[in-house]
């Protein structure tokens, strides 16, 4: 199978005080601000893919894939173990972004349709 043009692999991300070199909350709170921002980037551009999803999908129920949600859930924990991300705050912000967007994208469908 052959993809079509790739998205850029790096997202810039604003230079930010390392989380272990903090002495105050200012520092911290300027790396989660930067952080902030690059993730808005990310979550615009996985919303793009809702409204991809929503253009190739021919019926309205595919939009919520009971299966699908699982095998995304199972990787963003293992991903989130790796990472060093503990995986009670993973999952339920995961589910959460996968409901969301499950929303999005239903409304999408229905708009593309009107």
């Amino acid at each position: 199978m052959t993809l079509p043009a790739q998205a850029p692999l790096a997202i810039a991300i604003d230079p930010r005080p390392v989380p272990e070199t903090c002495t105050t909350m200012a520092e911290v709170r300027a790396g989660v601000d930067a952080l902030d921002r690059a993730l808005v980037t990310l979550l615009a551009e996985r919303q793009r893919y809702m409204n991809a999803a929503a253009r190739i999908k021919g019926e309205r129920a595919a939009v919520h894939d009971q299966a699908r949600i699982e095998d995304v859930v199972t990787k963003v924990k293992a991903n989130a173990r790796a990472a060093g991300l503990s995986e009670s705050i993973a999952e339920p912000v995961w589910r959460t972004l996968i409901d969301r967007c499950i929303a999005y994208e239903h409304e999408v469908w229905d708009r593309l349709r009107a």
